[in-house]
């Protein structure tokens, strides 16, 4: 019988105020600079224009995934982007922490764990047979937090081929 744990049950309670709201055109303002320090901090290239067209097309289809954004009282603080897929290595419908960031200032007071933990049982309630995600290698504290939340490292690399 698989622990509550295995299951994704974690039941994470912040030490902080927080909502989790799905994302909607009218939050693309203000999300912008979390991404855009999200970009930075990743060293990937933001290019806004094309950003805002794929947010359009996520918040659009709900088949794609969600973007999910969390509030602390009325503050954006963070957001996580799910890409939905499928695979028999997984067993059907998988999903993708695609891009996941709590600002600086919001960070080590739970909030990310109960991210997590939202997005989890939202794809338990889709379907949804395996959440994975990337960390750098270099990321060690964010290979610890996903571990106590029950990320298992593969030791495969993530490869891509941009078409």
């Amino acid at each position: 019988m698989a622990t509550p744990r295995a299951r994704g049950e974690l039941n994470i309670e912040p030490s902080v105020p927080v909502r989790f709201e799905f994302g909607r055109s009218q939050d693309v303002e203000a999300l912008l600079p979390l991404m855009r320090d999200f970009y930075e901090f990743e060293r990937l290239r933001f290019d806004e224009s094309l950003l805002r067209t794929l947010l359009a097309d996520l918040i659009s289809d709900d088949s794609l995934g969600r973007l999910i954004l969390f509030f602390s009282e009325s503050e954006l603080v963070g957001y996580m982007v799910l890409g939905f897929g499928f695979s028999l290595e997984f067993h059907g419908r998988d999903c993708f922490i695609d891009e996941f960031y709590v600002r600086p200032q919001w960070r080590s007071q739970g909030i990310g764990a109960a991210a997590i933990d939202f997005a989890v049982k939202l794809c338990r309630t889709l379907g949804i047979e395996a959440v994975h995600l990337e960390a750098d290698y270099v990321n060690l504290r964010g290979h610890e937090f996903y571990k106590r939340l029950a990320f298992k490292d593969h030791e495969r690399h993530l490869m891509t081929r941009w078409l």
